[in-house]
């Protein structure tokens, strides 16, 4: 469990999530919840990405360096 939650601190948010939005809202709360964690996995996914392809040009580019001299 995430945060060393146990099953029943897990239970006490869910009740006292519905105590404050209601039974109505929490879907639309859980999707929005999804949806920022999705976006914020691309976005990490997509940096990561762009650090590697710059490490990468910059060890080809030293490579090359080394070759010439």
């Amino acid at each position: 469990m995430p945060f060393n939650i146990g099953w029943t601190g897990l239970i006490l948010i869910v009740l006292i999530a519905l105590l404050l939005f209601g039974p109505s809202k929490l879907p639309q709360l859980g999707r929005a919840i999804g949806d920022t964690m999705r976006e914020f996995r691309k976005g990490s996914r997509q940096m990561i990405a762009e650090a590697e392809e710059t490490n990468a040009a910059e060890s080809k580019k030293e490579a090359e360096r080394k070759q010439v001299n």
